[in-house]
């Protein structure tokens, strides 16, 4: 069965498997409306997608940012009710900015119930390619969890593993750049205050400026991407 956007849809154990949570955790997480339902199809079984997947994901990262469940409710409740899986994507990674950088070691069935998925040989291989995973002592892996989702998502993208590699070099190098020119700007506003305020400032900003670098960033490739495709002649042949 697929969904009207011709995304394969997952039934309950498979969700809970992909996510790495239990069967009974999604059951939970439906019932406190954490969950939109899941579509029914033939014989009452229920089949669930992507932004079931992402969703899930966000709540993981609310978990690990130490809200509790009622916290996670009220900030869901005040997201907008149509996002898809790519928007609550883009708030994750706004949530996951939040953190300071966290590395664990971890066994390699850890690392695959981290990832939500079993990892071949080959993925392990990519994932540390992109600085997400290093192999450590006694088969264990050392892995920067803020990447990982991120890592295991571009595993699935049909691209070369050297475009991945250069597209990272580029995003490190102008996101370096905007981060340094902000905050030669905010450095400038805050020099006369205290400490204190300066770190609390800090702490309100980080946020609101992850949100507009995504947001920002987002239009901007989808602007690039739709003079991109303006410009290829129909047939998908050469100009």
């Amino acid at each position: 069965m697929t969904t009207d956007a011709g995304e394969p849809t997952l039934t309950i154990d498979e969700l809970a498997a992909r996510a790495g949570v239990t069967v009974r955790t999604v059951r939970f997480y439906g019932t406190k409306g954490l969950l939109p339902p899941p579509v029914i199809g033939p014989r009452r079984v229920g089949h669930y997608g992507r932004e079931h997947l992402a969703r899930l994901a966000l709540i993981e990262e609310l978990q690990q940012q130490g809200m509790t469940l009622a916290a996670i409710e009220r900030y869901l409740q005040q997201l907008p009710p149509d996002l898809d899986a790519h928007d609550l994507a883009i708030h994750r990674a706004v949530v996951a900015s939040w953190a300071p950088d966290a590395v664990e070691t971890v066994t390699r069935a850890e690392l695959e119930r981290r990832a939500g998925r079993v990892l071949g040989d080959d993925d392990v291989e990519r994932l540390a390619a992109m600085g997400v995973v290093e192999a450590g002592d006694g088969g264990d892996y050392r892995v920067d969890l803020g990447l990982l989702r991120l890592g295991v998502g571009l595993l699935d993208v049909p691209l070369s593993q050297e475009a991945i590699l250069a597209a990272r070099t580029v995003l490190i190098e102008h996101s370096r750049a905007a981060a340094h020119d902000l905050s030669q700007l905010f450095r400038g506003e805050v020099a006369q205050r205290a400490a204190r305020d300066v770190k609390s400032l800090s702490a309100h900003m980080q946020p609101l400026v992850m949100q507009a670098l995504l947001t920002t960033f987002q239009r901007s490739l989808k602007e690039e991407l739709r003079q991109w495709l303006n410009g290829m002649p129909e047939d998908g042949g050469s100009a």
